[in-house]
């Protein structure tokens, strides 16, 4: 299999307000953002290829439960507030429309050298961060970020 063969379908991340930050990522992606009509009060955003890779939204007061024989939705739980937790994702974008992004909404947003790679990361909200690549920094990312290059970088030969 090659790396286009196991793409990121979909990851959920939580916020104070759903509607508002899948409509920014959206515009990041370059595509849509809609109700995600399964959990109450949740977003998602989809990408512009229209191939399902998409980010649900959901609000901080919203839990995963393995429930008992599929995953149940649990509301009204207290916010944990930030999270190790992380993606990054790739955009059409340029670097300045996406540090505009950020400027607009008053969240950090800075060009980042994450050693392989370079990124923008925008802390959504100031409490969940992603980490976005312009067309170029994809690239590199994928030149870089390889299992060979990794053990390398850090002796793990």
């Amino acid at each position: 299999m090659t790396g286009s063969d196991m793409p990121l379908l979909h990851f959920s991340i939580t916020a104070t307000d759903p509607e508002h930050v899948a409509r920014e990522l959206a515009v990041i992606l370059g595509g849509r953002a809609m109700p995600f009509p399964p959990f109450p009060d949740s977003w998602i955003a989809f990408g512009a290829e229209d191939n399902g890779t998409a980010i649900e939204v959901y609000p901080v007061t919203h839990i995963l439960d393995a429930g008992e024989t599929q995953v149940d939705c649990l509301v009204n739980r207290p916010d944990t507030g930030r999270t190790f937790a992380h993606a990054a994702i790739g955009s059409p974008l340029e670097v300045h429309a996406l540090l505009d992004i950020g400027a607009k909404n008053g969240w950090l947003a800075r060009k980042c050298n994450r050693g392989p790679f370079e990124c923008v990361e925008i802390w959504l909200e100031n409490r969940l961060l992603i980490e976005v690549l312009d067309q170029a920094m994809q690239a590199d990312y994928r030149k870089g970020m390889t299992m060979a290059n990794w053990q390398s970088m850090f002796g793990l030969d």
